[in-house]
């Protein structure tokens, strides 16, 4: 298939656009600027979401699918600035959609694309039910989650319409690492605890006693369920997953994996308790059973592992 990556030169972007050129799809990645590294065999086309004019004069080709990541992510970013989170998450999409689905310049008629939307389980907010299945009611309660809710109803809604066919995939904490490529966000746990062991910091900050429990999904694993995603979909119909390892780990013992894998310690502080769910964990049940899906790669200690390998040229 000729498939159209957004935000193909992210952290995710570029670990699902490596995953479909192995499956042996064309693929081209829509990056905002020309500097940014893409996988081997990615064409590179350049604009942005927010400016339509520019999307029109970029996506003058016909794609059988696409997989759409590009986004702002940073939850604690989103309650200062919010309207950008809006403006990015929601209108980025709507120009999109109206960018694919418009008549192409020798008069014949858009295709209806396959469209897989890179979500998040931050649209759950803090449920009781745990694993938390898609039936989970949503109840964001950042803006971030927001934002990306409201990006999933108006492709669901427009799936409904016949135009394309959708499937969203919920990610909780996506880690790892692919071809050297490592998290450059060092706001989450992972990158944060692999910066102390480095020696970047001189310690890390916990809130509370580190007993909160959140899921880890290796950014492969994660790849691997856009390329069956998109093979799955069809014009038309509209599904969501979840995407997760089912398996929990707390802070703490994050730390000690960390400590293990990389032979060098971890040293803490804490901060007073934050307001924040004690568990967190994706029921992934549906995805497996019917796309076949398997996360093959997110063992933790192979996650820090590969997260470590990326970072330690620079650990000296």
């Amino acid at each position: 298939m000729r498939i159209l990556v957004t935000g193909a030169a992210g952290y995710v972007g570029y670990a699902v656009g490596r995953r479909l050129i192995a499956a042996g799809h064309e693929v081209t990645g829509l990056v905002r600027r020309a500097d940014r590294p893409l996988p081997p065999g990615v064409r590179p086309v350049i604009a942005d979401l927010l400016d339509p004019n520019a999307l029109d004069s970029t996506l003058h080709e016909t794609y059988d699918g696409v997989c759409h990541l590009a986004a702002r992510t940073r939850v604690r970013e989103s309650f200062d600035q919010p309207l950008p989170f809006f403006s990015t998450n929601v209108q980025g999409t709507i120009n999109l959609l109206e960018a694919l689905t418009k008549v192409r310049p020798d008069g014949s008629p858009a295709l209806a694309p396959a469209v897989v939307y890179g979500s998040t389980a931050a649209v759950y907010g803090n449920p009781d039910r745990q694993p938390i299945p898609e039936a989970e009611v949503p109840s964001p309660t950042s803006p971030y989650g927001a934002a990306k809710l409201a990006a999933e109803q108006v492709i669901r809604f427009h799936a409904r319409t016949g135009a394309i066919g959708a499937v969203v995939l919920r990610t909780f904490n996506v880690a790892g690492s692919v071809d050297g490529r490592r998290d450059p966000d060092e706001t989450r746990l992972i990158p944060k605890a692999l910066a102390v062991a480095a020696g970047h910091a001189p310690h890390l900050t916990i809130n509370g006693d580190g007993a909160a429990v959140r899921e880890y999904l290796h950014v492969d694993d994660l790849a691997a369920a856009y390329v069956l995603a998109l093979e799955a979909a069809r014009p038309g119909t509209e599904r969501v997953y979840n995407v997760g390892s089912g398996t929990g780990a707390s802070v703490k013992e994050v730390i000690e994996a960390v400590e293990e894998v990389t032979g060098r310690p971890v040293p803490t502080r804490h901060n007073p308790p934050q307001p924040e769910p004690p568990l967190l964990v994706a029921d992934a049940t549906a995805i497996q059973r019917d796309l076949g899906w398997q996360p093959e790669r997110s063992a933790l200690p192979m996650i820090i592992a590969d997260s470590w390998a990326a970072l330690s040229p620079e650990a000296g």
